[in-house]
């Protein structure tokens, strides 16, 4: 054992030969006979963590002490599955085998899919294949399987600079490589941002860019690309020859005008990959299941994909979902979207008295704040992180520090928090005015 304490000291914290020298030392220190150490871990599993992950569990441990936590930490609605979703569930319990389905997924939910885009989508009648539409678990799986049909090893990615975090860590587990792109004052990665990033790398002799993924509404800021700003990115990207991954599993919670989908503009759909997911609006994150609608061309592509990797989504979550664009469901649905438009006001009326700037918040359910400097300087043992542990540990509320979201060399995710506003009401207000109360203190500890 002192062996292992001296390797600790002796070497590089965190480098793989450190980890293998530990490997190697443990096994003597069992009696083992000597052999050579278990391989380290890949190069490709050394992806950040998701740090509200962390968040979720320091307020778990609290609940387990006994203390009553508010969330505003999560993206996840603290509603359930709707209730006729849950009903189709119980009967496919008791007369289905649930069994595989066909890799793209059920016909009937991929047909109610397309019948939805269609009526509440904008999206021109007959201009949708089911053949190129394909159920994924989750926009998670929808991620990986679209990242591996477009991008190969050293590929250039354009994300914004305040982005899903998954975005990044997953590409750069691919080998390929994110490309950062400051966003605007609305917090938008546009057409006119990516146009200005492919004519500085083609000035710079820097490879090109493979394709772009965005989000509208966007996870951490709400921010929502307008019709005309979708429009224009999907001709940007065909022009230049480039993937448009349009994430857009947050449509349907919107605080004005819907987002519009790209597929609204099917003149440019052989570079326009649409992702969405039964998580957000649909409030079943924990069925794990979403959809992709593909460019013809990649079809064929990620059903060999999808075959591979995940066989199919899952069957009893394909099956009750159908249930999901149901009349019933979607008055309930409407319900939590009256909700969060209340608890959205909330927050931001809190925040704007506090004099804190926010992002937009035209859609999702996240208000994203900039601290700036009162958000106390890293070096002082402060910064968004801190704020964030100290918060919950003295008023039991969990928010995120931005340091998930934002470009790491940027410094910025130690200056930026997000709330996440799904939950109960009473809830949502009871945090707000604890933040309220608190956020003296915490100036006082920066001055």
């Amino acid at each position: 054992m002192r062996g292992i304490v001296a390797a600790l000291l002796l070497t590089s914290a965190g480098g793989f030969a450190t980890r293998r020298t530990l490997l190697r030392l443990s096994v003597q220190s069992r009696g083992v006979p000597d052999s050579a150490a278990p391989p380290a871990p890949s190069l490709r599993s050394d992806v950040a963590s998701f740090k509200v992950m962390d968040v979720v569990e320091s307020a778990q441990a609290l609940e387990a002490e006994g203390h009553r936590v508010y969330h505003l930490e999560v993206g996840q609605p603290s509603t359930g599955a709707p209730a006729a979703v849950k009903r189709a569930a119980a009967r496919a319990l008791d007369t289905e085998k649930l069994g595989y389905t066909q890799s793209k997924g059920i016909p009937e939910l991929r047909e109610a899919i397309i019948k939805h885009y269609y009526e509440v989508g904008g999206i021109p009648e007959g201009s949708l294949d089911p053949e190129r539409l394909v159920i994924t678990t989750g926009s998670s799986g929808g991620f990986l399987l679209a990242f591996a049909a477009c991008f190969d090893k050293d590929d250039h990615v354009a994300v914004g600079s305040t982005c899903y975090p998954c975005y990044r860590n997953i590409l750069e587990s691919m080998d390929c490589h994110p490309a950062i792109i400051q966003l605007n004052k609305e917090f938008k990665l546009t057409a006119t941002q990516l146009r200005a990033e492919v004519e500085r790398r083609k000035d710079a002799g820097l490879p090109p860019l493979k394709g772009v993924i965005q989000s509208s509404p966007s996870n951490p800021t709400g921010s929502t690309l307008t019709p005309a700003e979708v429009e224009e990115m999907c001709a940007f990207c065909a022009a230049e020859g480039m993937w448009f991954l349009s994430d857009e599993i947050y449509h349907g919670i919107n605080f004005g005008e819907q987002a519009a989908s790209a597929l609204r503009f099917p003149q440019y759909a052989d570079n326009v990959m649409v992702l969405n997911s039964f998580s957000k609006y649909f409030s079943m994150t924990g069925w794990r299941l979403g959809w992709m609608v593909l460019p013809e061309g990649l079809v064929d592509s990620v059903y060999r994909l999808q075959q591979n990797m995940f066989i199919n989504a899952p069957t009893l979550s394909q099956l009750a979902a159908v249930e999901c664009f149901s009349e019933e469901s979607i008055d309930e649905l409407e319900g939590h979207v009256a909700r969060y438009t209340e608890n959205r006001e909330i927050v931001m009326s809190t925040l704007e008295r506090l004099e804190i700037p926010i992002s937009p918040c035209n859609g999702a359910f996240y208000v994203y704040a900039d601290l700036g400097d009162l958000a106390g300087d890293v070096a002082q043992g402060l910064g968004a992180e801190v704020l964030c542990e100290t918060f919950l540990r003295e008023k039991k509320v969990a928010i995120t520090p931005g340091t998930d979201f934002e470009d790491p060399a940027s410094g910025m995710g130690f200056k930026r928090i997000r709330f996440s506003f799904p939950g109960a009401t009473e809830d949502v207000r009871e945090a707000m005015k604890r933040f309220e109360e608190w956020w003296p203190s915490w100036l006082e500890r920066c001055a």
